[in-house]
């Protein structure tokens, strides 16, 4: 099943500024969905399209089925949204917060509460609960604006850059917590960030937006395969064979791809019968930074903007 359903979006703003420009992709139940793109590329409009704060120019979007510009309540009513300056109440503590929040959504005072008390120990916050927010740190209330966010248990987050101001501890806290929302309560998760190697660890499929245009969809494996489905290759020896066609890291650590693993024991071969000493050799695939970056390129040759 579906989840967000976006066909043809496109927001154009009084200014005559294109944010969104003709997107269309699906995202399926339970995805950690990564929306990865740099500051201005038009990630936050497209949230606001899809909560029914905006009204798109042309095109539409659907939550769970639910048109977001139509029925923006009902939308809001299975989704909750973090964003780098969520809206709290200082002179309330962080428990007082969450259950005024959650009454809002029909729940019992009592009923936010026990849900609020889960919530703030899943985040490392219990100990906090009767501080004022005003108290709070930027990572303190990062995580209290992610728990307010899920104390109405919905069936979409999106989240702009969740992580933002956060320890690595708290990151690690987070992280688990989204990954265990989508695994065992099928949490829809869309992700906006620029942090490609914070979204490889995290995501499961892949939404890749450049000054309003979508450029590639898909799992990291679809995208790796837009690029290069081989391997790459690093071998720190004292010589390199001039068949080989690598790049020099430094004195003795040379990169280069090879189409799969088995073309390592022959290389090997070769630099030991010339003398050659070998001292590491790992492989690995393309990183999903560098698939970002890789199709980022095409794409911009393609509209004829690349200059590089």
């Amino acid at each position: 099943m579906n989840a967000i359903t976006i066909k043809n979006l496109s927001k154009t703003y009084p200014t005559g500024k294109e944010a969104v420009k003709d997107v269309s992709f699906d995202i399926r139940e339970g995805e950690i969905f990564g929306f990865l793109g740099p500051n201005g590329a038009g990630k936050t409009t497209a949230v606001k399209l899809l909560t029914g704060l905006l009204a798109p120019t042309t095109g539409s979007c659907e939550v769970y089925n639910i048109d977001s510009t139509l029925h923006a309540d009902q939308v809001h009513k299975i989704s909750g949204v973090v964003t780098e300056h969520s809206q709290m109440y200082d002179h309330m503590s962080g428990l007082q917060n969450l259950v005024f929040y959650s009454t809002l959504f029909g729940a019992t005072k009592s009923e936010g509460e026990k849900h609020a008390i889960e919530l703030l120990t899943q985040l490392e916050l219990l100990d906090a609960k009767d501080q004022k927010l005003a108290t709070y740190s930027t990572g303190m209330r990062q995580r209290l604006s992610l728990a307010r966010a899920m104390i109405h248990n919905p069936k979409v987050l999106f989240l702009d850059e969740p992580t933002s101001g956060l320890d690595p501890e708290s990151i690690l806290s987070v992280n688990n917590m989204i990954k265990d929302l989508a695994k065992r309560n099928g949490v829809t998760i869309f992700l906006c960030t620029h942090q490609l190697r914070y979204a490889q660890e995290l995501c499961t499929s892949y939404g890749l937006i450049d000054e309003g245009s979508m450029f590639a969809t898909g799992t990291l494996d679809k995208l790796r395969d837009q690029v290069y489905s081989g391997i790459i290759v690093n071998i720190k020896t004292d010589y390199m064979p001039a068949s080989i066609d690598a790049r020099k890291e430094d004195d003795m650590s040379y990169t280069f791809k090879a189409e799969s693993e088995e073309v390592i024991p022959a290389i090997i071969k070769e630099i030991v019968n010339h003398g050659g000493n070998i001292y590491h050799v790992s492989i690995r695939e393309l990183s999903l930074e560098e698939i970002y970056f890789a199709l980022l390129e095409t794409d911009r040759k393609e509209r004829g903007e690349y200059h590089g």
